[in-house]
């Protein structure tokens, strides 16, 4: 069995630290070096229901996209939440390492797999990466359909495609038009609605998208795109997740160390339920 040093050498060559945004928390919070590790979960959250399946499954390590700490903390009490995973990860000899921006920014990265969700096919960056020569990391993607849909029926395929949630798939704009290229981006995407703007696509898929930016964002008719597509944020990064499994059991194979590697599917998004106006449009 590797051990965790040699699994997030492995990890940290997927996703190097250094690409993550200075104002991101990544890499390893919690674990030996000399831990020996045999199985694997991936989660989008290290929230207290992710660590106790980590518990239940066996787990030596966890990865997580988001991270448990962003912001600094004096404290790891077990009274407060964020304490009582740290508690329970050191309890039961569970790593935790988070993979956040610099994940997002990977070539292939969280973008890719909700492309691939989608069945889209990715054709660059929405921002590309300007360290990158060969121009394939980034933030977001832009991407082409095979053939072209309509709004409604990509907001349709994408609530079909992606994890269910209470959300589902919000839309602004008309159903009924025409797309064959959109923009993807896992997670919050409305900082970069100038960037879409640039690309020209006929649609934009993220998540969190707040009524003043979008709002005036569609009201800019010089621009394309034809409509926004909001969906749940847990939602558009959990495809990466299963991505993530994938390499790091393509790792396992190479090296022969036999890992087993698991997908969490915990719905963490933290809205539950969804109750729509009467007489809202569909």
């Amino acid at each position: 069995m590797p051990r965790l040093s040699e699994v997030i050498a492995a990890l940290e060559n997927l996703w190097p630290a250094a690409r993550a945004e200075s104002w991101d928390a990544v890499g390893t919070v919690a674990g030996d070096p000399d831990q020996e590790i045999s199985r694997v979960l991936f989660a989008v959250d290290p929230v207290q229901e992710i660590v106790d399946e980590a518990v239940r499954l066996g787990a030596d390590l966890l990865v997580t996209h988001h991270p448990l700490y962003l912001r600094g903390t004096t404290t790891v009490a077990a009274h407060t939440f964020k304490g009582r995973v740290v508690h329970t990860l050191i309890k039961h000899d569970i790593a935790l390492h988070v993979a956040h921006t610099n994940a997002d920014t990977a070539d292939p990265g969280v973008s890719d797999a909700l492309a691939g969700a989608l069945g889209l096919r990715v054709v660059r960056p929405l921002v590309p990466d300007p360290t990158d020569p060969e121009g394939r990391r980034g933030l977001g993607r832009v991407c082409e359909l095979d053939h072209p849909v309509t709004v409604g029926e990509l907001a349709a395929r994408a609530a079909v495609r992606l994890p269910a949630t209470a959300q589902g798939i919000r839309v602004a704009g008309d159903p009924d038009a025409t797309v064959r290229t959109v923009a993807v981006s896992g997670g919050s995407g409305d900082s970069l609605f100038d960037h879409v703007r640039a690309a020209v696509v006929d649609a934009f898929l993220t998540a969190d998208l707040r009524h003043h930016p979008a709002s005036e964002f569609l009201a800019d008719r010089a621009h394309r795109p034809l409509a926004l597509l909001d969906a749940a944020h847990w939602a558009t990064e959990w495809p990466w997740c299963e991505l993530a499994a994938t390499q790091l059991d393509e790792i396992s194979d190479r090296h022969g160390w036999d890992l087993r590697v698991h997908v969490s599917r915990t719905v963490t998004d933290p809205w539950t339920s969804h109750s729509p106006s009467p007489g809202a449009p569909n």
